[in-house]
């Protein structure tokens, strides 16, 4: 992991919310409050992403997917990157509640999505009368936006990692009850207990969200890498 703690006070990761959004389950982490403004333990923030670190490189060395999930203006476009150069499913847009409790009927939609894909490039779709391939387009367009990310994704992910606990409650609801591990940023009004490693963390700065999901596409590069050995062998 090659991350030290000066990189993480760089990027402002100790940098925590107002007091009076302070969530006390957060205490273990916040080091102090100064000015009004709850100070993460960058120390615990180090730990925390070691920790979470090593899961995600051991899942992907097993041939795990790992759903990045960041619909928050400041993490959309750091998601959809990261995802993007590591070859991971990614959520950017909302979260279509059912995305991991319903997934068999959310398979189905996709496998919909994939066919009015086909027709367009094959040309069928423009042969159609032009009320019938408009109404097609429209939901094409609803289509991307609720699939961009998952349309290559076969069944549920072995793991998910998450920007922002509480923007992302109902995900991370959907993956404690299809009992698929998060990982996530968890900042000062948040409950680290949701998830099962907590990254204490800013998840409003886009410097901070920046720094750590390098560390977590490092992760998913190393644990290809292992798994690629591995296979040779």
């Amino acid at each position: 992991m090659n991350i030290e703690l000066t990189d993480l006070l760089d990027a402002g990761v100790h940098f925590g919310h107002q007091v009076k959004r302070w969530n006390p389950k957060s205490k273990g982490f916040v080091f102090d409050h100064r000015q009004g403004i709850s100070v993460i333990d960058l120390a615990k923030t180090y730990e925390g992403l070691k920790s979470a670190y090593e899961f995600i490189e051991d899942v992907v060395s097993k041939g795990g997917e790992i759903l990045l999930v960041g619909t928050k203006r400041q993490a959309q476009e750091i998601v959809r990157e990261t995802a993007t150069n590591t070859g991971m499913p990614f959520c950017v847009n909302r979260w279509m509640g059912g995305t991991l409790t319903n997934w068999k009927t959310i398979t189905t939609s996709i496998a919909k999505y994939k066919k009015y894909q086909k027709m367009e490039a094959d040309g069928s779709l423009a042969k159609l009368p032009k009320k019938e391939g408009s109404a097609i387009r429209r939901e094409m367009d609803r289509m991307h936006r609720n699939f961009e990310g998952i349309v290559k994704m076969e069944k549920l992910p072995a793991a998910m990692f998450v920007v922002d606990v509480n923007y992302e409650d109902i995900a991370v609801a959907e993956a404690r009850r299809t009992k698929v591990p998060v990982a996530a940023i968890v900042d000062t009004n948040s409950d680290p207990s949701t998830v099962d490693y907590a990254i204490p963390g800013n998840d409003d700065a886009v410097k901070s969200i920046r720094i750590i999901l390098e560390t977590i596409a490092e992760a998913i590069e190393s644990g290809r890498s292992k798994r690629a050995t591995r296979m040779a062998k």
